[in-house]
């Protein structure tokens, strides 16, 4: 009986290991193609150093998160002379002088001495072919974020990346792509980052997929003083289409997402909640169509101005979608929030035939799902 139930406890864990090292779900969208690791034997890193090791190589792997690696102190701190901005209240966030920026763009701030982990300005470095998956709720990465340059075919799946130098701007990011291609970022929370919760930089991202994450922007510290995250995610590059589906932001104050350089974002059945300032800002080389989102207590859409092309859909344009995606477009829905001013249509001819998800009524979008622990 004994060893029968050994061997029962055995056959278990192997099952929930292999479940653990395994992709869950499909890719949809522009990223659509990705494959990370492949069929590469899972590794799974015990230490800071495995960990690092493990994303920077240039091995094709499936990497298991299945503890917490915490760098907060692992680099030491540094304490300098940056700036206020924003004011000197407890709940704004300072900024570091990080390449001058104080000093050339914030002349007139009072300076501030800062003191802030030098870890979170050192992201861990991702190579190609790698598929990131936590186990459970167990996968978390505290004080330092994640860095693609040059990576391409990249999972990031089920896991938090959390405690950035919140207080300060210019303290870190907790993901960053540039000049990479076939990227998706799937069930992954981030919390309490000192700048972008999600950036892709000036070089070209390619073709990425953005879907069922949570980016929460609920923070001690932050650039409006209130709470409210600003600098949430920022899309700047130079030829970059990104499908952003079923994802849940909530608690920002702005640049949520910026979107400029050349970048066309397909935004279906994502949540914006609770913001006292604006979601989208949509300036030039910006395309946005948004279809079947969801805006509750957000009290900017959009920020007015923008030289972007954004196509926000209604009940009255919902048609003009048919001849590009095969069907109609979902239109998005509104609860004690702005409008969302935009009707460009030739944000339609940045779309491929084969790059369409399906998309839902908005009434059937729900935040349950969304982030890490959820799949």
């Amino acid at each position: 009986m004994f060893a029968k139930s050994f061997i029962l406890a055995a056959a278990a864990l192997a099952q929930h290991a292999a479940a653990a090292a395994a992709v869950s779900g499909t890719p949809e969208g522009f990223a659509a193609d990705v494959t990370g690791g492949g069929s590469a034997a899972a590794v799974t890193p015990t230490t800071n150093d495995e960990l690092v090791s493990y994303l920077s190589d240039s091995k094709a792997r499936v990497i298991v998160l299945s503890k917490t690696f915490d760098f907060t102190d692992s680099e030491g701190t540094a304490t300098e002379t940056g700036c206020a901005p924003w004011g000197t209240g407890s709940g704004c966030q300072l900024a570091i002088n990080k390449d001058d920026w104080c000093t050339n763009y914030q002349k007139d701030a009072p300076t501030a001495s800062v003191t802030y982990n030098k870890a979170g300005l050192n992201p861990i470095k991702v190579g190609s072919n790698k598929s990131i998956i936590g186990d459970g709720s167990k996968g978390v990465i505290v004080g330092k974020g994640l860095r693609l340059a040059g990576s391409k075919n990249v999972i990031i799946q089920n896991i938090k990346i959390e405690n950035i130098n919140p207080k300060y701007v210019w303290g870190g990011d907790a993901i960053t792509l540039d000049t990479t291609d076939l990227v998706w970022i799937d069930h992954v929370t981030t919390s309490k980052i000192g700048r972008q919760h999600l950036v892709l930089g000036t070089s070209a991202s390619g073709r990425v997929s953005v879907t069922n994450n949570e980016f929460d922007g609920k923070s001690d510290y932050s650039a409006t003083c209130d709470g409210q995250h600003y600098w949430t995610a920022y899309f700047a590059g130079s030829s970059d289409t990104i499908t952003l589906k079923g994802n849940y932001f909530h608690n920002f104050s702005g640049r949520t997402p910026k979107v400029n350089g050349n970048s066309f974002v397909h935004a279906i059945n994502n949540v914006w909640s609770d913001s006292t300032g604006h979601a989208f800002e949509v300036d030039e080389g910006g395309y946005v169509l948004a279809e079947g989102n969801v805006f509750t207590g957000v009290k900017s859409v959009i920020e007015s101005g923008g030289a972007g092309a954004a196509l926000a859909i209604t009940s009255s344009n919902a048609s003009q979608c048919k001849s590009k995606l095969g069907r109609d477009c979902v239109p998005n829905s509104f609860s004690s929030s702005g409008t969302f001013a935009g009707s460009d249509t030739s944000v339609l001819s940045k779309l491929g035939s084969s790059d369409i998800p399906d998309a839902v009524a908005a009434s059937s979008v729900k935040t349950s799902s969304a982030g890490y622990g959820k799949i």
